[in-house]
Order: C-alpha cells, then sequence, then structure tokens
C-alpha cells in the first residue's frame, strides 16, 4: 500500500464512517478494485484509522463530552457499548473470515438499503429529543441493536441508528447517540487492533503496534490515514445530520442498493 492508497482509504473511512452505508465494506471494495495486497498491516491499518474518525466526534461534540452536567452520558455509553464488545470478542475470527468474501458483503448492502427504505414507516416520529432525556434503558438497548453490525456491510452507524429510532428517539439525536457510541466501540476495537490483536506479516505473527513501528513508510501511513480521516470524518458528521434531518434514510437506501448490485457485477 502507497501513501495515495493510504489517503484514499482513509477518505473513505471519514466519509463512510458516520453514514449507514458500512465504511467497512467500502475499504474492502477500494482496496480490492486498487489491487492492494490483503497483508496484515493493509487489514491493521483500515482498523485502526478509526481513531482519527472518534477524534472528529470528540472534536464536534466537544461541548457535550466535557459538560459537567452531562456526566451520565459517560455511564449510559459505557453500558451501551459492552454488548458489542463481549459479541465482537467472542466472533472476531468469523467477522473476519467473512471480510475476506466481497460478495457476501455486497449482497448484506443491497439488503440493508431495503430496510433503510422503511425504516421511517416502521418507526414513528420519537418524543425523545434531548440527550439528557436518554434513559440508560434507551442506551443499552441501542447497544444490542449494534450487534448486528457485525456483519461487515450492515453498517454501525445504521443498526444504531435504527435501534435509536426503534427506541422513540428522534432521527437527528438517534444520530447523534450513534456518533457518542461511536467512540468507545471503535476506541476499544482500535486499542485491541494495535495493542492486543496478532497480525500475520512477513514476520510471523506480531502485534499491531509492532508492524507500525517496523519502519518509517508504517509510521508515516499509520499518521497521515489517522488525520485525514479526522478531518473527512469532521466534515461529514455535520454534513451527514443536516442530510438526515431533511430528507430521511432513503438517499442512502437507494445508494447502498445500487452501490451492492454494481459491485455484484463486478465482482
Amino acid at each position: 500500500m502507497d501513501y495515495f492508497q493510504a489517503i484514499l482509504i482513509a477518505i473513505i473511512e471519514g466519509l463512510t464512517e458516520f453514514l449507514p452505508v458500512s465504511s467497512t465494506a467500502h475499504m474492502i471494495f477500494t482496496s480490492s478494485l486498487m489491487g492492494i495486497e490483503k497483508d496484515g498491516f493493509v487489514k491493521m491499518f483500515q482498523v485502526s484509522i478509526q481513531f482519527g474518525a472518534i477524534l472528529a466526534v470528540v472534536f464536534a461534540y466537544r461541548n457535550t463530552f466535557f459538560n459537567r452536567q452531562n456526566i451520565s452520558l459517560y455511564f449510559k455509553l459505557a453500558l451501551a457499548v459492552i454488548p458489542a464488545l463481549v459479541s465482537g470478542y467472542l466472533f472476531d475470527d468469523v467477522i473476519e473470515s467473512v471480510l475476506e468474501k466481497p460478495v457476501p458483503i455486497a449482497i448484506v448492502l443491497i439488503v440493508g438499503g431495503v430496510i433503510l427504505l422503511f425504516v421511517d414507516r416502521l418507526f414513528k416520529a420519537g418524543n425523545t429529543d434531548q440527550i439528557q432525556a436518554l434513559s440508560y434503558q434507551q442506551g443499552v438497548a441501542v447497544g444490542f441493536w449494534q450487534c448486528i453490525a457485525l456483519m461487515p456491510g450492515v453498517s454501525r452507524a445504521a443498526a444504531s441508528i435504527i435501534g435509536g429510532m426503534q427506541q422513540k428517539m428522534t432521527r437527528s439525536l438517534a444520530a447523534e447517540f450513534s456518533f457518542f457510541l461511536a467512540v468507545p466501540t471503535m476506541l476499544a476495537v482500535t486499542a485491541y487492533s494495535v495493542l492486543l490483536k496478532d497480525w500475520q506479516s512477513v514476520n510471523g505473527s506480531v502485534k499491531g503496534y509492532q508492524m507500525i513501528m517496523q519502519d518509517q513508510t508504517h509510521i508515516l501511513l499509520f499518521l497521515i490515514g489517522n488525520v485525514v480521516a479526522f478531518i473527512v470524518a469532521l466534515l461529514a458528521i455535520k454534513t451527514f445530520v443536516a442530510a438526515l434531518k431533511q430528507y430521511g434514510f432513503k438517499p442512502f437506501a437507494w445508494y447502498r442498493i445500487l452501490l451492492g448490485i454494481l459491485l455484484l457485477f463486478v465482482l
């Protein structure tokens, strides 16, 4: 993977991480189309640049995250993230095996798009519109919905936003809580991939940080990827909330369906 490819993947991560279109699917297909070798570093890179996207959420919503009046939000997020962390740990090997199969992911994109077409009809407008009014039960319920996104192609954002709407949140609050829940979820996944997980490389089984520190190129790719993901995600977050308020899920639903069909033909 060269610098251009790393920047392009980071742009895609920043654009799609918080949209209901599956950032994982987009990065996998982009890597395949560009002919990037799927070695341990590339796989780790695609996960680790989520850290830049995490920082974008914290920066964009810094008045919420660093407000003492919202201290209960931390406890709600801590409880809500537990289901995904446990499920992710238990099914890590199964998930990674699916990542090697683009066709099932394309099919999931299409199915998810069809579901998004009917979300607004299935879940009527909620009455919870402030983060302070969000209950612990609602937060944990969204955490279980997020587990659906363990299947690559589903989209963590889509699963958690739909879960929020099912829990009587407004679309905009469901989207914002999805952003907030992404912080502990993706932070844990990133930390695990960089610090704890064993990846296969030319030097055998190594930790993520060891691959990063192997040479100067890997260090620069890691840094550039996170910086680009941060900048792009920061722009995408506000744009997505505005589009969701005005248009709902339909534009994203049709995008998923058309992209999935196109990828099935290409693949």
